[in-house]
C-alpha cells in the first residue's frame, strides 16, 4: 500500500471499506439488497430503465457500502440482476446506459443523499462528534487501531454520514490514538514523579559482571516447587515493592490502558524498552512493574500453596496411612489376643461359682500374662488415642525442616493481610520468629485458638511450647486461612482479597438499575420469591401426576429417586449413508491451508496486531501467523514450519511474529470473530441457537516442573498436569476457554470463564458433565441468569427441597421430606447478593474466589449461606425436569456434551505432539499453548 496512513489494514480490509464483497450469497441477497415500496416509489420516478436500474443501484450501495462509489457500476453483477428481478426488467445488461452521462451518476447520488438523509464526512459537526467518540474511545479502551477504524465506520453508517476515503479516516484514526497515547503517557510520568522514573528505567541496564537486566531477572516467573524458589519469589516481591509503583495514584487512568502498557513491558525484550521514546518508556515501565507486583505476589503464594499442600499436607497424609496399614497385621493379632482375654474375663466374671484364684488359672490357661501384656505394648504403640488426624499430624512433625526453612522469612516479610476472622491466624504466623528464638516459651504468650484440638495438645505437651509442633501448626492454620481467603497476599489478583474487590456503594449505586435491567432482578425481592415459590410448586405438581405414567422413575422405601438411563436412539440407514457420502466429499487438505481458506472468508487472522500496538503491519503476516497457529495447535515446537526459502515462514522471522503478535488477546479477537462468522452460517443456525453452551475440562500432564500445575493421580499419574476448561455452544463454536492448574473442582472456574467468553451470544443454558454441582454454584448461576444443567450422576444421593411445607406433592413428598427452603434468609441478604451479581457482571471479582470465600473451606459465610438457600430453588427444578417423562431435557444435555466429547477427541489427535504433554512451564505460556 502506498499510503502510510493505511498501512495497519490490509489489503482484504480496505478492499472490504472500499465496496461490494467480490461475491455476495444469495442470503444478503435478500437481506441487503431488498427494495421495500417506499424505496420502489423513489426510483419509479426515474425515466427510462436504465436510469431506474442504476438509481436502485447507487441506493443500495450506499446503504452497503455506506458511501457512494467513483464508479457507481462497480457492483457484483448478482447484485444487480436481483434489483432488476425487484423492478421488473427483463435484461439487466441496460445498466450500461447509466454510464453514457456520467452526471447522472453524481445527481442520483445527491438527490439520494436528499431524500434520505445522507450527510457528507465534510460536515464540521459531524466530524467533531465522530472525533469526541474515537476520543472518548480511544482514551477509555485498548483497542488497537483497526478495531477503532470499524467502530468509526459503524459510528458514520449508524448516522447515514457517507464513508470518507479509507486514508482519510485512518488519518483520523492515527491522530486520536496518537493524542490519546501521549495523554496517557504524561499522566502516567507525571503521576509517578521523575525520581521513580530514573529507578525504573535503571532496571533495563545490564549490572556489571551480568548478562541480564535487573528487569529481566525481576519478571522471570517460578520455574519449580522448592523452598529455594519460594525463597526467590519473596526476594521479588519485596525488590518491586521497594520501588513504589504500587503506590502512585493512578485512579483517574483507565485500567484497560495500563493493561495494554503491562503487557508489552512484560514482554518485549529489554533493548526495546530502552527504544521507546522517554514518555512512552517511562509509562510502560510503570504498568508493567505494577503489574509485576501483582504477579509476583500471586506467584508466592502459589509457590506456598504447593509446597505446604504437596511436600506436607499430603505427603503426611499419604505415610501416615502408609504406617498404618503396614501395622495392621501386628494391630490385628494382637486385638485377637486382648479380644480373646476379654471374652474369658467376661465368662468368668459372669459366672460367681468362681474364686479369684479360680478365675485367674481359667484367664492364664487361655492367654499367657506374658501375651497379654506384649498385645497391649502393640496397641499402645501403633492406636493413636487422637486418631488418624493425630498420627497425620505427628508424620507432619517430621516435616518440620522443610517447613523451617522457609516460614520464618514469610512472617518477617509481611506480605499477607487478613479479615477479621483470619487475623489471629496473622497474628500466630507474626509471632513465629520470637518463638523460635526463644523469645516466648509460655503457651499464654501466644494466641493457641486458632489451632486444632490435635496440635493444641501437641503444642502445649510441656509446660514450654513445642517449638516443632508450633511452628507446623501455624504452617497449617495459615495454609487453610490462605485457602479461603482469610488471610490474603496484599496486591495479589488471584490470591488477593476479593472483598476489597467487590463494588463500592457509590460504583454500585451508579451501576445498580443498569445491572438489574439486565439480570432482570428486582431490588426487592417479594415479589420475585413469591413467583418463585408458585413455580417450584407448580414444577412438583407436574411431576407428582407424571410418576404413574413414567416408567423410567422409580421411588424406593427410604424415599431416594431411581432413573433409567436414556436409551439410544438408532440411527437410520439414511443417516449412515449421508455420513459416509459427505466424508467421502471432503477433501484432504493441510491445515495450514484450512486456517488461510478460513481467513479469507472471516478475515480473523487480521486480529493479529504487534504488541506495541504498532499501526503498521507486517508482509504475509497471515501466512507466518497461521504457520505459528499450527505449530502450536499440534504441540510440535516451530521447527516443522520452518521453511528458509520463504520470506515469511524464515525461523527468525516466525520467532518475531510469535513473540509480538500471538498473544492471549490477540488469540481472543481472532476468535471472536471466527464465532460470529459462524453464527452466521445457515447450518450452524440448525443446529442450535447459540443460547445452549456446555463446559467441560480436558487434562494435560505437565511433565516440566512449574508451579502451575497439580498432582491428581487420577488423570496423570504419579506426575502433575492442568485442566483445560472450554466452552462449546450448540452451534459447535468454541466460545474461550480457562486453565487452571491440576484438577480442583470445575464448578469452581466455569463462571469465570462464562462471564468472560471470547464472544457470541450470552448462553441462558450451561450444560456440565458431572462435576461437582454444590448449592452455592446453583445459587450463583441462578442469580447471573444462567441455567445450570448439569448431567447428574448418583440421583438417588440428591435432595430434593421444597418452599411450602404442607403442600401436598404425592409420592415427591417422601423424597423432598423435611427440606425446606429458608426465604427469610435470602430475603435478609438480599442486598449483598445484588451487589455481588453486579461486580462478577461487571468484573472487578472473579467467581472462583467468590465461592472460595462463601464457602468457607466448609463454614460457609451468612451470604454463601443465603446463596445456598437460592442455589436450592434452581437446583430442585433441574432434578425435576431431569426426572420429567418427557426426555428433552435431558437428552439435550446429553446431546450438547456429547458434541463436546467429540470435539475434545479431534482436539486429543490434533495435539498429538510430544505425548500430548504441555511443556512450556508458565501459566501464561500453558494459556497460549491451548489457545486460550
Amino acid at each position: 500500500m502506498g499510503d502510510m496512513a493505511v498501512d495497519f489494514l490490509s489489503d482484504e480490509q480496505v478492499a472490504g471499506f472500499s465496496g461490494f464483497p467480490d461475491e455476495v450469497p444469495a442470503e444478503d441477497l435478500e437481506r441487503f439488497c431488498w427494495l421495500d415500496d417506499a424505496d420502489l416509489s423513489v426510483v419509479g420516478r426515474r425515466r427510462g430503465m436504465h436510469n431506474r436500474l442504476g438509481f436502485a443501484v447507487q441506493l443500495i450501495t450506499v446503504r452497503v457500502v455506506g458511501r457512494f462509489l467513483t464508479d457507481p457500476l462497480a457492483v457484483p453483477w448478482p447484485v444487480v440482476e436481483s434489483l432488476a428481478g425487484q423492478l421488473g426488467i427483463a435484461d439487466a445488461s441496460v445498466l450500461k446506459l447509466y454510464a453514457q452521462r456520467g452526471q447522472t451518476g453524481y445527481e442520483h447520488a445527491a438527490e439520494i443523499s436528499t431524500e434520505y438523509g445522507y450527510a457528507d464526512f465534510s460536515d464540521p459537526a459531524r466530524y467533531e462528534e465522530l472525533r469526541l467518540f474515537l476520543e472518548a474511545r480511544a482514551w477509555t479502551s485498548s483497542e488497537g487501531p483497526v478495531r477503532l477504524f470499524e467502530r468509526a465506520a459503524l459510528w458514520l453508517r449508524e448516522r447515514k454520514v457517507l464513508l470518507p476515503g479509507v486514508s482519510t479516516l485512518t488519518r483520523l484514526v492515527l491522530e486520536v490514538r496518537s493524542g490519546a497515547n501521549d495523554r496517557l503517557h504524561s499522566m502516567l510520568v507525571d503521576a509517578a514523579g521523575p525520581a521513580l522514573i530514573l529507578e525504573l528505567e535503571g532496571l533495563l541496564r545490564v549490572g556489571e559482571g551480568s548478562r541480564l537486566t535487573a528487569w529481566e531477572r525481576l519478571r522471570t516467573g517460578p520455574s519449580r516447587v522448592s523452598v529455594p524458589e519460594l525463597l526467590r519469589q519473596l526476594e521479588r516481591l519485596a525488590r518491586l515493592r521497594a520501588l513504589g509503583a504500587g503506590t502512585i495514584d493512578v485512579e483517574m487512568i483507565p485500567e484497560g490502558r495500563m493493561n495494554a502498557l503491562a503487557r508489552y513491558g512484560l514482554a518485549g525484550k529489554a533493548s526495546s524498552l530502552r527504544g521507546l521514546s522517554g514518555q512512552r518508556r517511562g509509562a510502560t515501565l510503570l504498568c508493567a512493574v505494577r503489574a509485576l507486583t501483582s504477579e509476583v505476589a500471586d506467584d508466592l503464594c502459589d509457590a506456598l500453596d504447593a509446597i505446604v499442600n504437596e511436600r506436607v499436607l499430603r505427603k503426611a497424609t499419604r505415610e501416615s496411612t502408609a504406617a498404618r496399614l503396614k501395622s495392621l497385621p501386628r494391630l490385628s493379632k494382637a486385638s485377637l489376643q486382648l479380644a480373646k482375654a476379654a471374652k474369658t474375663l467376661v465368662e468368668v466374671l459372669d459366672n460367681t461359682e468362681y474364686s479369684g484364684a479360680e478365675a485367674a488359672s481359667v484367664l492364664a490357661d487361655q492367654v499367657s500374662l506374658s501375651e497379654l501384656r506384649a498385645a497391649l505394648e502393640v496397641v499402645n504403640e501403633v492406636v493413636n488415642p487422637g486418631g488418624a488426624e493425630a498420627d497425620t499430624a505427628a508424620e507432619m512433625l517430621r516435616r518440620f525442616a522443610t517447613v523451617r526453612s522457609f516460614l520464618p522469612a514469610l512472617a518477617e516479610a509481611a506480605p499477607f493481610g487478613a479479615t477479621a476472622g483470619g487475623t489471629p491466624t496473622l497474628a500466630a504466623l507474626t509471632a513465629l520468629p520470637e518463638v523460635l528464638d526463644g523469645r516466648k516459651k509460655d503457651p499464654a504468650e501466644v494466641d493457641l485458638s486458632v489451632l486444632s484440638p490435635t496440635w493444641h495438645r501437641l503444642v502445649t505437651a510441656s509446660e514450654e511450647i513445642d517449638r516443632k509442633a508450633y511452628t507446623v501448626a501455624v504452617t497449617v492454620a495459615v495454609h487453610k486461612a490462605l485457602r479461603r481467603r482469610d488471610i490474603f497476599v496484599v496486591g495479589g489478583r488471584r490470591w488477593g482479597d476479593p472483598r476489597a474487590r467487590l463494588l463500592t456503594d457509590p460504583a454500585w449505586q451508579a451501576t445498580k438499575n443498569e445491572t438489574l435491567r439486565a439480570l432482570q432482578l428486582p431490588e426487592e425481592p417479594a415479589d420475585h420469591l413469591a413467583g418463585v415459590r408458585h413455580r417450584l410448586d407448580a414444577r412438583y405438581r407436574a411431576a407428582a401426576e407424571q410418576l404413574a405414567d413414567n416408567p423410567t422413575v422409580r421411588i424406593d422405601d427410604a424415599g431416594k429417586v431411581h432413573l433409567s438411563p436414556l436409551e439410544a436412539k438408532t440411527v437410520p440407514e439414511s443417516l449412515t449413508q449421508l455420513r459416509g457420502l459427505v466424508s467421502g466429499m471432503l477433501p484432504r487438505v493441510d491445515l495450514p491451508d484450512v486456517l488461510l481458506e478460513v481467513h479469507s472468508w472471516t478475515g480473523f487472522l487480521s486480529e493479529f496486531s504487534h504488541v506495541s500496538e504498532a499501526s503498521a503491519r507486517m508482509g504475509q503476516l497471515d501466512v507466518s501467523v497461521a504457520a505459528i497457529l499450527v505449530a502450536e495447535a499440534c504441540n510440535v515446537g516451530l521447527t516443522p514450519v520452518v521453511r528458509d526459502g520463504h520470506p515469511a515462514l524464515t525461523r527468525g522471522r516466525l520467532s518475531h511474529v510469535d513473540q509480538n503478535y500471538v498473544r492471549a488477546d490477540t488469540l481472543r479477537a481472532a476468535n471472536a470473530r471466527l464465532i460470529k462468522a459462524q453464527s452466521g452460517l445457515g447450518l450452524a443456525q440448525r443446529w442450535g441457537t447459540g443460547l445452549l453452551a456446555s463446559v467441560d475440562g480436558m487434562r494435560f500432564v505437565v511433565p516440566v516442573a512449574t508451579v502451575n500445575a497439580g498432582a491428581n493421580p487420577r488423570y496423570f499419574g504419579q506426575g502433575r498436569g492442568l485442566t483445560w476448561l472450554n466452552y462449546l455452544n450448540d452451534q459447535v463454536s468454541g466460545l474461550g476457554a480457562v486453565v487452571v492448574p491440576g484438577t480442583v473442582r470445575d464448578s469452581l472456574h466455569i463462571l469465570d470463564g462464562l462471564l468472560d467468553l471470547d464472544g457470541g451470544q450470552r448462553p441462558e443454558m450451561v450444560a456440565t458433565d458431572t462435576a461437582s454441582y454444590s448449592d452455592h454454584v446453583f445459587g450463583l448461576f441462578t442469580l447471573l441468569g444462567y441455567r445450570f444443567s448439569p448431567r447428574l450422576a448418583g440421583l438417588p444421593d440428591q435432595r430434593f427441597w421444597r418452599i411450602d411445607a404442607t403442600a401436598d406433592y404425592g409420592k415427591l413428598n417422601a423424597v423432598a421430606g423435611r427440606n425446606r427452603i429458608n426465604l427469610d434468609l435470602i430475603t435478609s441478604n438480599w442486598p449483598d447478593m445484588l451487589r455481588l451479581a453486579g461486580s462478577l457482571t461487571v468484573g472487578t471479582v472473579r467467581a472462583s474466589e467468590v465461592l472460595r470465600v462463601t464457602q468457607g473451606g466448609g463454614a460457609p459465610t451468612l451470604l454463601g449461606k443465603a446463596l445456598a438457600e437460592y442455589g436450592r430453588i434452581a437446583k430442585t427444578e433441574h432434578l425435576l425436569d431431569f426426572i420429567d417423562a418427557d426426555e428433552g431435557y435431558r437428552r439435550q444435555i446429553h446431546t450438547q456434551l456429547t458434541v463436546q466429547e467429540s470435539r475434545h477427541a479431534l482436539a486429543r489427535l490434533i495435539f498429538h505432539g510430544r505425548r500430548g504433554q504441555i511443556r512450556p512451564w508458565g501459566l501464561l505460556v500453558q494459556r497460549l499453548a491451548l489457545g486460550t
